[in-house]
């Protein structure tokens, strides 16, 4: 099939492609869900090394099980960050287990587009926010990350973390809460003005 029509596709369509032997279907469904689950995985790990094993883990994952894919009982993309999610979850309890670094240890990368107090102004308050949330219950961080962050709907939210709508609803405003305190006393000095 020609590399314009596949780019069109859905997720779906394109994993059937893979499995049936379509090597350019596998690299758009690549380009399409490898940088996104970085950024989560990134988010909830706080370690951009880490976050690089998990996407790569879990895209191999759904590439060992796209023959077996059952048409219409999933989204790709729910699926994809739920395994996610799991494998998250499961190197930060092996990290308290080894009393590694804390989470906000990451440095932010550079971004050469705007000047150097720009720079320096946004990756302030990007550690910030990765700070603020280190500190919240893993539930919370993974629900307020994939809802504001990544910018999902809560239906698909519930999907991935195997809860219901309402508990999406309610972990998403808990942590938006906590969040909101834990940067209430910080906004003059990450540089916004009273009423931004």
């Amino acid at each position: 099939m020609p590399r314009d029509t596949l780019t069109v596709l859905s997720d779906e369509a394109l994993l059937v492609l893979y499995a049936n032997g379509d090597p350019d279907a596998a690299r758009i469904l690549t380009q399409r869900l490898l940088p996104r689950l970085l950024g989560y995985a990134a988010r909830l790990t706080g370690d951009r090394a880490e976050a690089e094993d998990v996407a790569q883990e879990a895209m191999l994952r759904l590439w060992r099980i796209a023959a077996d894919w059952r048409t219409g009982e999933a989204q790709v993309t729910s699926w994809v960050y739920r395994v996610a999610t799991n494998l998250c979850t499961d190197r930060l309890r092996a990290r308290q287990r080894r009393r590694a670094e804390a989470l906000d240890t990451v440095a932010e990368p550079e971004d050469d587009r705007p000047g150097a107090v720009s720079v320096m102004m946004e990756a302030d308050r990007m550690a910030a926010l990765n700070t603020a949330l280190a500190t919240l219950p893993d539930r919370q961080r993974q629900a307020v990350v994939l809802r504001h962050i990544e910018g999902l709907a809560n239906p698909e939210i519930a999907a991935i973390l195997e809860i219901g709508v309402e508990a999406v609803e309610s972990l998403t405003a808990r942590g938006k809460r906590a969040l909101a305190a834990a940067l209430a006393g910080k906004r003059a000095a990450l540089g916004y003005e009273e009423g931004t």
